[in-house]
């Protein structure tokens, strides 16, 4: 069984990206015309049975429902949130679930979709990463966030269509570690047979795997976020573990590269989650100013969202403005990211969803930071405490 099909052999179309769609329909001796009719039917109208394709004949469809199907990943929940931000629970193919984050600000609608069940690279502050990583999402499951985010709003001609403005690549998982089936539901994003998103709209944001960063820059010019989250190699290799393998003299020449074959300024997004006395002090945005001094950026601050057993606390406001301020006054493009959907989860970084932890990773992780509790003379526990 491929990630396309189903246990009966089925092909499932929703994953299929215009050339693959073509093919598709080449196989079935059909015209190739017969890719976009379908692909509309699917993206921009949200229908899932081929009887409700009027303009495709009865012999075809019935020749689609026999060897293909359109089968959306399940909506498990679907909250929203005083503040107008959506989340849908959706269960994937391997049994867990993702989540997917609908955000309305300002005149733009910005969906933050899933890439990986969970997340393999364990960076110490995410709690989607305590998880553990079980599977890769399939195309038809990344696709399927845009398709079941944008059916939520009715199928009303244009202006409902740009009810989602914006993708950002953010959600469960390292995208570029699911590069394939993220590269291909990204070109159905873009795709005017799919969603018709701008390739400045559809943004992907990486902790920093730097051959697949040099991969993406020869197939696509997505916009490139960077989680940087701390501006020194020793305190990113506490945070984001990866950075041993990339240090940052390998990772931001990478992004600098990918950048520069965009042209047209379109500049890096630099995303920089704040932590209370680990990486929000002067010092740090002092480091910071000097070490993207050569990578034209705009800088997002993110204040940590807390999750039970993060070991990690919201900076107080005095010390994000400080930060910002010193930032903006060498010059940078600097935002504080407001805390939206903080009341049904869905705040960055509390993207958990329910996965089966296929490296046991949770189980040890909230054994450890249980200790204090449980395990740790009194002494211990309130110096633990106060970190």
């Amino acid at each position: 069984m491929t990630a396309t099909t189903n246990a009966a052999g089925k092909i499932n179309l929703l994953g299929l990206t215009q050339p693959k769609m073509e093919a598709f329909f080449e196989t079935l001796g059909e015209k190739r015309f017969r890719a976009g009719q379908v692909m509309k039917w699917i993206h921009h109208l949200g229908v899932d049975n081929f009887d409700d394709m009027t303009n495709v004949s009865k012999a075809l469809r019935e020749k689609l429902a026999a060897c293909s199907e359109i089968r959306p990943p399940e909506v498990v929940s679907e909250d929203i949130s005083k503040d107008g931000t959506r989340k849908w629970v959706i269960r994937v193919a391997s049994g867990s679930c993702v989540e997917t984050v609908y955000i309305p600000q300002n005149g733009r609608g910005t969906l933050c979709v899933s890439s990986q069940a969970g997340c393999a690279l364990d960076c110490s502050f995410c709690s989607t990463g305590k998880q553990g990583f079980n599977s890769d999402l399939t195309v038809a499951e990344i696709i399927g966030q845009v398709w079941i985010a944008k059916k939520s709003f009715g199928n009303l001609p244009t202006k409902s269509d740009r009810a989602i403005t914006n993708v950002v690549m953010m959600g469960m998982g390292e995208p570029l570690l699911n590069f394939d089936n993220v590269l291909d539901a990204m070109l159905l994003m873009m795709d005017d047979l799919g969603y018709g998103i701008s390739k400045r709209k559809v943004t992907l944001s990486t902790s920093g795997v730097v051959p697949m960063i040099e991969k993406l820059g020869e197939l696509t010019d997505v916009a490139l976020a960077l989680s940087l989250h701390a501006p020194n190699n020793a305190l990113r290799n506490q945070l984001v573990p990866l950075n041993k393998k990339y240090p940052l003299e390998v990772l931001l020449p990478a992004c600098n590269r990918y950048m520069a074959k965009l042209g047209e300024k379109r500049v890096l997004t630099i995303e920089y989650t704040m932590m209370m006395d680990v990486n929000d002090q002067p010092e740090h945005a002092e480091e910071m100013i000097e070490l993207l001094r050569e990578t034209p950026c705009k800088i997002n601050l993110i204040p940590f969202n807390p999750f039970p057993h993060s070991g990690y606390e919201r900076p107080s406001n005095n010390s994000i403005r400080r930060f910002q301020d010193m930032l903006h006054k060498a010059g940078y493009n600097v935002t504080v990211r407001t805390t939206r959907g903080e009341d049904i989860d869905a705040a960055c970084g509390q993207l958990v969803g329910q996965v089966m932890d296929r490296t046991r990773r949770s189980e040890r992780y909230i054994a450890l930071r249980e200790l204090p509790v449980d395990g740790l003379p009194e002494a211990a526990q309130s110096s633990s405490a106060n970190r």
